[in-house]
C-alpha cells in the first residue's frame, strides 16, 4: 500500500530500525535516532543494490517518487543508478578542484622550460598578484567574463600596459584549460574591448643631434658617478646591447685575444647566441674593468652583493644624475647607434640588425637567412667607435698626456684615498675617479670602502701564503 503524507509525518522511532514501504522497491527507513531516510532497492546484474535518495523531510514524497522514476529510467537505459551517483560526485569533485590557480601554475610548469627562468618568474609572480588573490579559488569552469572583467580593471587603475599582459596570459591559460578537457571556450574573448586603449611608445632615446652633449656628459662625469657604473655607461654606449645583457655579462664570455664578446643562447632575448665585435676603445674600459672587478664572475658586480651582478635600474638612476631623466634609457642607447651607424656612417640595414640581435620579421628570412656579417660587423663596431671618438675629446687620453708632461706628486686624504693635483683622484684599485678642480672629494659608501678592505685582505693573504 503506497505511503500518504501523514503517514511520514507521524513515523516515530522505535528500538529497531524499521520500514514503511511505499511500493517499487521505494521505502522510508526510521533510524532509533529519530531520521527517516529515503531508500530504493532494486537489481541490477542479479545483484541487489540500495540507492540513498535522501532525507525526510528535506526530501519530500513526491520528491522520492520522482528520484525513483528517474531510477528507474536509468536502468531501462542499462545504466546502474548507484553508480551513476558516484560517478556524478567523483566528477563535481574534481571539477571544484580544478580552480584557476590551480591550472594556471600546472600550465607555467608545463611550458616554463621553453622560457628563460627570469622569464618564468616574472609570470608566475604577475599570476600571484593580479589574478589569484582575485579569481584564483573559482572552479575555471565557474569564472564568467564579467568577474575576469572585474579583475582586469582593478589591474587597468594602476597599469593599463599590465592589465592587457594579464588578459593574454589568461587567455593562454584558458585555452590550456580546453585543450584538457576542463573549460568549455576562452572566458576572455573580446575582453580587450573593455579595457581602455593604450599605445606603448618606444624607448626614450636622444636625437643624433644631441648625442655630443651626452658623450661630454659621460666622460666629464660631472654628475660624479661611481667608476663602475661610468664604465658600464662608455661600454654600453660601444656595444648598445640590451641592458639586462650587459650587467649580467661574465668574464667567461670575453676573448680578448680574438677582441670578441659571446653572450650564450639562455642570456638572448632571441634565445640564440650572440657576438659582439669589441673596438680598442671597448677593450680599454674592459681592461680597466679587469682591474676593479677581475676577480668577480660578473663584470658588473652588485656593490652590495658582490656575487649577484648590479641592479637594472642602475643605468637609469645614472641618466637620471646626468640630466637625462626621460629623455634617455638603457635602451635608447641601441636606437642612438642605429640612427648613426646608418645615417651617418652609411652602413646597410642588415649587418646593424644582426649587431643589435633583431629576430627577422619576415618568416622567410627567419627560415632562410642564416648570414651573420661578421667580417662587416668587426669594421663597424671599430668604425662606430672612433666616430664617437671624433666627436667629443677624450678626458683619459687628456690625463696621460697630463701625466706624461707633469709627473704627479701624491698625497693622502683623511680617508685613505690617494689624490693627485690636477682633479684626478685614484679610489680603490687604481681606478680613477674626475672631479672638478678645487672641490672636495667624497668618500666612497661604506659598502664600497668595506669590499676595497676586504680586497686588500686578500691580497695580504696570498702574498704572505706565495
Amino acid at each position: 500500500m503506497a505511503l500518504n503524507y501523514l503517514q511520514c509525518e507521524n513515523a516515530k522511532p522505535q528500538g529497531k530500525p524499521y520500514k514503511l514501504t511505499d511500493g517499487e522497491g521505494l521505502y522510508l527507513q526510521v533510524m532509533p535516532t529519530g531520521g527517516r531516510y529515503w531508500r530504493y532497492k532494486y537489481r541490477m546484474h542479479g545483484k541487489a543494490r540500495c540507492l540513498s535518495i535522501g532525507v525526510y523531510p528535506d526530501v519530500s514524497l513526491a520528491g522520492a517518487r520522482k528520484a525513483l522514476a528517474a531510477a528507474k529510467e536509468q536502468i531501462r537505459q542499462n545504466i546502474d543508478p548507484y553508480l551513476a551517483r558516484q560517478e556524478q560526485r567523483q566528477l563535481a569533485q574534481y571539477q571544484a578542484a580544478q580552480t584557476f590557480e590551480a591550472i594556471a601554475l600546472e600550465w607555467h610548469e608545463k611550458n616554463k622550460d621553453t622560457w628563460t627562468p627570469r622569464h618564468a618568474a616574472y609570470i608566475l609572480r604577475r599570476l600571484e598578484l593580479h589574478t589569484f588573490k582575485q579569481i584564483g579559488h573559482y572552479p575555471i569552469n565557474q569564472l564568467t567574463p564579467a568577474i575576469i572583467m572585474a579583475c582586469l580593471q582593478k589591474v587597468e587603475k594602476t597599469g593599463p600596459e599590465m592589465a592587457r599582459r594579464v588578459l593574454s596570459m589568461c587567455s593562454r591559460i584558458f585555452h590550456y584549460a580546453g585543450a584538457t578537457g576542463r573549460a568549455d571556450r576562452d572566458m576572455t574573448f573580446g575582453l580587450k574591448h573593455g579595457l581602455r586603449r593604450y599605445t606603448q611608445g618606444h624607448y626614450a632615446s636622444i636625437t643624433l643631434d644631441e648625442l655630443p652633449g651626452l658623450l661630454e656628459a659621460i666622460h666629464s662625469n660631472r654628475a660624479r658617478l661611481y667608476p663602475q657604473t661610468l664604465l658600464c655607461l662608455r661600454l654600453m654606449l660601444l656595444t648598445f646591447v640590451r641592458t639586462c645583457e650587459l650587467i649580467e655579462a661574465k668574464w667567461e664570455e670575453f676573448d680578448f685575444g680574438k677582441a670578441m664578446w659571446t653572450i650564450p643562447a639562455e642570456r638572448m632575448k632571441t634565445r640564440k647566441l650572440h657576438k659582439v665585435p669589441l673596438s680598442r676603445q671597448a677593450l680599454a674600459i674592459l681592461h680597466e674593468l679587469k682591474e676593479l672587478n677581475g676577480r668577480r664572475e660578473y663584470v658588473f658586480p652588485s656593490i652590495p652583493r658582490p656575487r649577484k651582478p648590479m641592479s637594472n635600474g642602475t643605468i637609469l638612476k645614472a641618466l637620471e644624475r646626468m640630466g637625462y631623466k626621460n629623455r634617455m634609457t638603457g635602451h635608447g642607447f641601441r636606437a642612438l647607434a642605429m640612427g648613426v651607424l646608418k645615417q651617418n656612417l652609411n652602413f646597410r640595414h642588415e649587418p646593424v640588425d644582426r649587431q643589435l640581435a633583431h629576430v627577422p620579421r619576415s618568416s622567410v628570412d627567419r627560415a632562410y637567412d642564416r648570414a651573420d656579417y661578421l667580417p662587416q660587423r668587426i669594421t663597424m663596431m671599430q668604425e662606430y667607435a672612433d666616430y664617437l671618438d671624433s666627436l667629443t675629446t677624450n678626458p683619459q687620453q687628456q690625463r696621460k698626456n697630463h701625466d706624461r708632461t707633469n709627473p704627479p706628486t701624491t698625497y693622502t686624504l683623511s680617508f685613505g684615498i690617494p689624490a693627485y693635483p690636477g682633479g684626478v683622484a685614484y679610489a680603490g684599485r687604481h681606478q680613477p675617479l674626475d672631479f672638478p678642480q678645487g672641490n672636495t672629494i667624497r668618500p666612497l659608501p661604506e659598502a664600497v670602502q668595506d669590499q676595497r678592505k676586504a680586497e686588500r685582505l686578500e691580497d695580504r693573504g696570498h702574498q704572505q701564503m706565495h
